[in-house]
């Protein structure tokens, strides 16, 4: 597509990714949002930056009428839009004469056929090597239908030294018995080295680098421990609302929607145990330990361990906001769950007692991801026994030391420590070592989707979860959902105000422990 460059440094990912191998990417849904908002924003970046493999071509499977002159056009508009760079025409004239447009309906056999022989033609025309990556873009209703039919049209198969690869959107699944489906339905048609269930979260740098600042800096992983670490908070907060997808989120509710899969993966890379090399089975062998040693939350124990909250009506940004009620699609008694937080233990050698506070919601003040480490306080002597106003030494959370690593917006990593006030007299408090992406190597960061695009290009499994992977999170996540809607002490659904951090019940749950929400 695009002139060769060599590769930046950073490209080469934790242990020396193989190069992507030239291909063609079929993009099932791709007159969707997503293909609009990430993929081919993502590609022609990845393009620019002369990393996309030579011969590439890029094949919209949907099922409205159009040509290939007007999708191109279309995904044209979008990328101005939504590219990280801006876009130089040259290079987008170039990059989209391999962009091309296939009608079909995901349920017509004869319309997979089709594509197989408009394949096999580009690749004769274009010097193609016969490699196939296809994206699952299009709804989960959906799923059964493309996997199906890309394996009786013979598109599933990987011939002499070509492969086939399957990309997986999210929602993988709603619940334990259809994530198992849907893993049959996939292995029917692809072999597991050879699927990739995708998870945006993983494809972030800051994510990307907490096994770096886990394994290669050695003033942290000593201390990474229940026996220094007091706890540890994930948050993820949104502004928006449900925006329009009401049609979904109805079905999901936050705790499918985000805890299954972005958070629960943002625990296991903070939880993890060194893996005993950096290939893709050896970390996700890890992350499943953790998973399984997750403690379960089920029964009676729901109502202490976790917090459903809904946003109502309230004001952001001076302008009024209606409730999650109100929203367009929505139930006017609906019972689906905008904001979650939990009190989540593990139960291993690492992290015995150590509590993991996750929350995350919708209609809060800010929109971010964060992990922070609060650290075990100093003993209660020496410079901190002379400091009468506690706050001068003490957070808001209580504690003094914590690491928090940003995941976004603002991708970078800040330790909180104690410092002097200079003067006379022997004042503390906080201060913070901060590192930040942009300043630090003077440029963005790429979209998650680059990268998880050109692994999945590599064969490169390291930042996709493994199918035990997937079924873990769901039983841990299923017996919540058992306990919310047919325990006898069915917990509540408490309403918090648009524009706040959500329900006071979710400030009671931690504060019983004697702690406090980190002020993000």
């Amino acid at each position: 597509m695009i002139p060769k460059k060599s590769a930046h440094p950073s490209s080469a990912g934790f242990a020396g990714r193989a190069m992507p191998e030239p291909c063609s990417l079929v993009i099932f849904g791709a007159t969707g949002d997503l293909t609009h908002r990430k993929l081919i924003p993502a590609l022609y970046n990845l393009a620019a930056d002369g990393d996309l493999p030579q011969g590439m071509q890029v094949i919209g499977f949907a099922r409205r009428d159009k040509s290939d002159e007007v999708f191109r056009q279309e995904l044209e508009e979008a990328a101005k839009k939504f590219s990280r760079r801006p876009i130089d025409q040259n290079l987008w004239d170039t990059f989209a004469s391999s962009i091309y447009y296939h009608r079909s309906e995901f349920g017509d056999l004869e319309g997979y056929r089709r594509l197989r022989e408009r394949l096999d033609r580009l690749d004769k025309e274009k010097g193609g090597t016969g490699n196939r990556l296809f994206y699952l873009s299009a709804g989960p209703d959906q799923f059964d239908n493309i996997l199906t039919n890309l394996k009786a049209s013979s598109l599933a198969e990987s011939p002499d030294s070509r492969w086939a690869r399957v990309i997986v959107e999210k929602p993988f699944g709603t619940d334990l018995a259809t994530a198992e489906h849907l893993n049959e339905v996939v292995q029917n048609s692809f072999n597991e080295s050879s699927t990739f269930r995708i998870d945006h979260f993983l494809g972030k740098e800051t994510a990307q680098n907490i096994m770096v600042l886990r394994f290669a800096n050695a003033i942290f992983e000593h201390l990474w421990n229940h026996r220094y670490i007091d706890h540890v908070q994930i948050t993820a907060c949104e502004l928006l609302g449900i925006e329009n997808r009401a049609g979904y989120y109805e079905g999901a509710g936050a705790l499918r929607d985000m805890v299954q899969n972005h958070l629960l993966q943002l625990l296991c890379l903070i939880a993890m145990e060194p893996p005993t090399d950096l290939r893709a089975d050896s970390i996700r062998d890890e992350k499943v330990k953790v998973l399984r040693s997750l403690r379960r939350i089920s029964g009676e124990d729901v109502g202490r361990d976790v917090v459903r909250g809904q946003y109502g009506p309230g004001s952001m940004k001076e302008k009024p906001v209606a409730s999650y009620r109100e929203e367009k699609n929505v139930k006017p008694d609906s019972q689906t769950e905008t904001y979650v937080a939990l009190r989540i233990l593990i139960d291993n050698w690492r992290w015995a007692d150590v509590p993991f506070y996750v929350r995350v919601g919708k209609r809060m003040p800010k929109s971010g991801t964060e992990i922070s480490i609060h650290f075990k306080n100093a003993p209660g002597v020496l410079f901190n026994i002379i400091n009468i106003n506690k706050d001068q030494t003490l957070g808001h959370d209580g504690t003094q030391n914590v690491l928090v690593i940003r995941i976004q917006p603002d991708e970078g990593v800040s330790l909180r420590m104690q410092s002097k006030v200079p003067g006379a007299s022997v004042r503390i408090q906080p201060v913070k070592m901060d590192f930040a992406y942009g300043t630090s190597f003077g440029k963005a960061s790429p979209e998650a989707y680059e990268r998880l695009l050109l692994d999945a290009m590599a064969g490169d499994a390291t930042l996709f979860a493994r199918r035990d992977e997937v079924e873990e999170a769901w039983r841990f996540i299923d017996e919540i959902e058992e306990g919310w809607h047919t325990s006898e002490k069915k917990p509540g659904l408490y309403f918090y105000e648009a524009g706040s951090w959500g329900p006071a019940e979710a400030d009671r749950l931690i504060e019983n422990d004697g702690r406090a929400w980190r002020v993000t």
